[in-house]
């Protein structure tokens, strides 16, 4: 076992102040496994945390990442879920197990990995086992760090939250990880698809992943083109990754009774729908804050029995971060993966 590895640390908030060190690596202690991460995935919330702290009582120094998958490399005592060798994920909201999230009303819960807790951007991570699920056998270890944080949102807003069925139609709003395992995830399930995108050669290489009509939102009203494509019925679910007032647009192009999931902020927090159409529409409208373990091992075991295989845009070399983060500012098509091992 090596004495020493490389981890990126901030001693502050803002990009200039990523460094990549030389540190130990870690000991697994009581209920811990010693993970040896091969790759991890970028997300837009690690941008966020990374530029501006998101408000989290963040440590310094502090790691950022929270999506990796690995193996393995020592386990600590009282430890039973794996053994050496065992290929792993991890759970981004590491506490919640099942069921509801853990929190109150004026203390929503909002303990992830690279955010309250440390994250994964090393060479070493030492978790307890609980805070981790076994990778897809069908998946790179690349594929499978894609799967914690914008897969499993994408699965539990349609499958965990809205049970979505064949012949029902999914809005997908971008063509960045969330919303490309959003299009895969909804195909696999038998519902039609619907992406909107600024860019024609995006839009291009969304229909070879199956989606069955693409909207160039520079072109047209997209709203509009998503009710003359579903001839009035509107869409049964939109995946809302725009926020700001980008969410009345989505209550625009539900069907009655749809489901709006909403998960991005790019446009902003603060967002923003008329009240007339939501209502009479009797549309709902979930925030989605990712999803729990159980969900996430469902997501794994789906991937094995239907071949979804996620989407990657660039895969960089661990000291390469700054420029992957330049990548994710720029907007990637799928996911960005850092390959750590």
């Amino acid at each position: 076992m090596k004495e020493t590895m490389k981890r990126w640390e901030m001693d502050g908030i803002g990009r200039d102040r990523l460094e990549l060190r030389e540190v130990p690596v870690p000991r697994p202690q009581v209920g811990e496994v010693l993970v040896k991460v091969n790759a991890a995935s970028l997300n837009y919330r690690d941008r966020l945390v990374i530029d501006g702290g998101m408000g989290l009582p963040l440590a310094f120094p502090f790691t950022p990442g929270s999506d990796l998958a690995g193996e393995v490399a020592a386990v600590g005592e009282d430890t039973s879920r794996f053994g050496i060798g065992d290929r792993l994920i991890s759970n981004f909201a590491p506490d919640w197990i099942d069921g509801a999230p853990k929190g109150d009303a004026r203390t929503p819960p909002y303990r992830t990995l690279g955010g309250v807790y440390q994250g994964v951007l090393a060479e070493y991570v030492a978790f307890p086992e609980e805070w981790l699920v076994r990778a897809p056998a069908t998946l790179s270890d690349a594929e499978a760090s894609t799967l914690p944080c914008a897969g499993l949102t994408a699965w539990f807003s349609l499958v965990e939250k809205g049970r979505v069925r064949a012949g029902e139609t999914v809005l997908v709003e971008g063509t960045g990880g969330v919303a490309l395992f959003g299009l895969q995830i909804a195909k696999a399930h038998g519902a039609r698809v619907i992406v909107i995108s600024g860019s024609a050669e995006k839009l291009e290489r969304a229909r070879l992943l199956g989606a069955d009509h693409g909207i160039d939102r520079t072109a047209q009203d997209w709203t509009e083109a998503v009710l003359r494509i579903t001839r009035d019925h509107g869409s049964d679910h939109v995946l809302e990754l725009v926020g700001g007032p980008h969410l009345g647009k989505a209550v625009q192009a539900a069907a009655i009774d749809g489901r709006v999931y909403q998960i991005g902020v790019m446009e902003g927090f603060d967002i923003a729908a008329p009240a007339g159409p939501l209502m009479l529409k009797n549309v709902v409208v979930h925030g989605i804050g990712v999803g729990h373990r159980r969900a996430l091992e469902d997501l794994v075991a789906a991937v094995d029995q239907t071949g979804i295989k996620p989407v990657i845009d660039t895969r960089y070399p661990f000291a390469d971060l700054p420029a992957a983060l330049d990548r994710l500012d720029r907007g990637a098509f799928g996911k960005l993966v850092i390959d750590v091992g």
